[in-house]
Protein backbone atom coordinates (compact mmCIF):
# COMPACT_ATOMS: atom_id res chain seq x y z
CA UNK A 1 0.00 0.00 0.00
CA UNK A 2 0.85 3.29 -0.80
CA UNK A 3 2.43 5.67 2.01
CA UNK A 4 -0.18 8.76 2.26
CA UNK A 5 1.04 12.25 3.42
CA UNK A 6 -1.14 14.92 4.84
CA UNK A 7 -0.46 18.45 5.16
CA UNK A 8 -1.15 21.34 4.01
CA UNK A 9 -0.84 22.45 0.33
CA UNK A 10 1.66 24.36 -1.08
CA UNK A 11 0.89 26.72 -4.14
CA UNK A 12 2.59 23.71 -6.67
CA UNK A 13 -0.40 21.21 -5.39
CA UNK A 14 -2.88 24.07 -6.81
CA UNK A 15 -3.14 22.02 -10.12
CA UNK A 16 -2.80 18.81 -9.01
CA UNK A 17 -6.23 19.83 -6.37
CA UNK A 18 -7.82 22.19 -9.54
CA UNK A 19 -7.92 18.63 -11.63
CA UNK A 20 -9.02 16.43 -8.82
CA UNK A 21 -11.85 18.99 -7.94
CA UNK A 22 -13.25 19.82 -11.35
CA UNK A 23 -12.85 16.33 -13.16
CA UNK A 24 -15.71 15.30 -10.27
CA UNK A 25 -17.50 18.54 -11.12
CA UNK A 26 -17.43 17.62 -14.49
CA UNK A 27 -19.52 14.17 -13.56
CA UNK A 28 -21.68 16.62 -11.95
CA UNK A 29 -20.81 15.52 -8.30
CA UNK A 30 -19.41 18.25 -7.13
CA UNK A 31 -19.38 21.72 -7.49
CA UNK A 32 -16.68 23.46 -9.64
CA UNK A 33 -13.98 25.59 -8.14
CA UNK A 34 -11.71 28.18 -10.26
CA UNK A 35 -7.83 28.61 -10.04
CA UNK A 36 -8.34 31.79 -8.43
CA UNK A 37 -10.65 30.45 -5.55
CA UNK A 38 -8.17 27.50 -4.44
CA UNK A 39 -5.26 29.93 -4.43
CA UNK A 40 -7.11 32.49 -2.15
CA UNK A 41 -8.32 29.36 0.10
CA UNK A 42 -5.44 27.30 0.43
CA UNK A 43 -4.97 27.99 3.81
CA UNK A 44 -8.34 26.57 4.43
CA UNK A 45 -7.04 22.99 2.60
CA UNK A 46 -5.69 19.70 3.77
CA UNK A 47 -4.31 17.54 0.92
CA UNK A 48 -3.04 13.87 1.18
CA UNK A 49 -0.10 13.42 -1.05
CA UNK A 50 1.65 9.95 -2.22
CA UNK A 51 4.89 8.81 -2.29
CA UNK A 52 5.73 10.98 -5.58
CA UNK A 53 4.18 14.24 -3.83
CA UNK A 54 0.93 13.98 -6.01
CA UNK A 55 -2.49 14.93 -4.11
CA UNK A 56 -4.33 12.01 -4.50
CA UNK A 57 -7.18 13.88 -1.83
CA UNK A 58 -8.11 17.29 -0.68
CA UNK A 59 -10.55 18.84 1.58
CA UNK A 60 -10.89 22.09 3.35
CA UNK A 61 -12.60 23.65 6.30
CA UNK A 62 -14.47 26.86 5.40
CA UNK A 63 -15.54 29.29 8.94
CA UNK A 64 -18.82 30.79 8.09
CA UNK A 65 -20.07 32.50 11.46
CA UNK A 66 -19.47 32.41 15.01
CA UNK A 67 -18.13 28.60 16.42
CA UNK A 68 -19.11 27.46 12.60
CA UNK A 69 -17.46 26.03 9.58
CA UNK A 70 -18.19 23.70 6.28
CA UNK A 71 -15.87 20.92 5.39
CA UNK A 72 -16.01 21.44 2.12
CA UNK A 73 -14.41 19.86 -1.29
CA UNK A 74 -14.17 17.20 -0.39
CA UNK A 75 -12.10 14.49 -3.23
CA UNK A 76 -10.35 11.75 -3.49
CA UNK A 77 -8.81 10.53 -6.47
CA UNK A 78 -10.04 7.31 -7.77
CA UNK A 79 -7.34 4.84 -7.88
CA UNK A 80 -6.94 5.80 -4.25
CA UNK A 81 -11.02 5.80 -2.68
CA UNK A 82 -11.74 3.01 0.07
CA UNK A 83 -8.30 3.91 1.97
CA UNK A 84 -9.72 6.40 4.87
CA UNK A 85 -8.00 8.90 3.02
CA UNK A 86 -11.49 11.02 2.88
CA UNK A 87 -12.16 9.91 6.37
CA UNK A 88 -8.75 10.90 7.50
CA UNK A 89 -8.60 14.21 5.77
CA UNK A 90 -12.40 14.99 7.40
CA UNK A 91 -10.58 14.30 10.75
CA UNK A 92 -7.75 16.88 10.56
CA UNK A 93 -10.06 19.52 9.21
CA UNK A 94 -12.59 18.70 12.14
CA UNK A 95 -9.34 18.58 14.64
CA UNK A 96 -8.17 21.96 13.18
CA UNK A 97 -11.21 23.65 13.64
CA UNK A 98 -11.49 22.46 17.13
CA UNK A 99 -8.15 23.87 18.01
CA UNK A 100 -9.99 27.32 17.37
CA UNK A 101 -12.95 26.70 19.09
CA UNK A 102 -15.91 25.61 16.08
CA UNK A 103 -18.20 23.79 17.67
CA UNK A 104 -20.41 22.75 15.03
CA UNK A 105 -19.74 21.70 10.99
CA UNK A 106 -22.22 21.01 8.72
CA UNK A 107 -21.10 20.28 4.55
CA UNK A 108 -23.32 20.82 1.87
CA UNK A 109 -22.81 17.42 -0.59
CA UNK A 110 -23.71 14.54 -2.90
CA UNK A 111 -22.17 11.93 -1.07
CA UNK A 112 -24.27 11.61 2.30
CA UNK A 113 -23.48 8.47 3.00
CA UNK A 114 -19.89 9.11 3.55
CA UNK A 115 -20.62 12.19 5.68
CA UNK A 116 -22.99 9.73 7.91
CA UNK A 117 -20.08 7.34 8.19
CA UNK A 118 -18.22 10.08 10.17
CA UNK A 119 -21.01 11.08 12.26
CA UNK A 120 -22.74 13.53 10.55
CA UNK A 121 -26.83 13.74 9.86
CA UNK A 122 -29.06 15.25 7.23
CA UNK A 123 -31.06 18.41 7.95
CA UNK A 124 -32.45 20.49 5.92
CA UNK A 125 -30.55 23.70 4.98
CA UNK A 126 -33.38 25.82 6.14
CA UNK A 127 -32.05 24.79 9.46
CA UNK A 128 -28.48 26.18 8.75
CA UNK A 129 -28.30 29.68 9.08
CA UNK A 130 -29.03 32.59 6.47
CA UNK A 131 -25.47 33.77 6.66
CA UNK A 132 -23.51 30.47 5.23
CA UNK A 133 -25.66 31.04 1.65
CA UNK A 134 -23.67 34.73 1.01
CA UNK A 135 -21.48 32.59 -1.16
CA UNK A 136 -24.34 30.94 -3.03
CA UNK A 137 -25.25 33.20 -5.30
CA UNK A 138 -22.04 32.61 -7.06
CA UNK A 139 -22.41 28.99 -7.65
CA UNK A 140 -23.40 28.01 -11.22
CA UNK A 141 -26.55 25.88 -9.27
CA UNK A 142 -27.78 28.94 -7.59
CA UNK A 143 -31.09 29.32 -6.72
CA UNK A 144 -31.59 25.36 -7.54
CA UNK A 145 -29.14 24.12 -4.91
CA UNK A 146 -28.94 20.02 -4.83
CA UNK A 147 -26.83 19.53 -2.37
CA UNK A 148 -27.53 17.58 1.01
CA UNK A 149 -27.07 19.66 4.36
CA UNK A 150 -25.97 17.79 6.68
CA UNK A 151 -24.25 19.03 10.23
CA UNK A 152 -22.14 17.34 12.46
Amino acid sequence: MTNILYRKPNFDDIEDIFKLINDYAAEGVMLPKSRSTLYETIRDMVVAVDEDNKVVGVGALHVTWNEMAEVRSMAVNRDFTRRGIGAEIVKRLLDEGRSFGVKKFFTLTYKPGFFQTLGFHTVTKEELPHKIWRECIECPKFPNCDEIAMIL
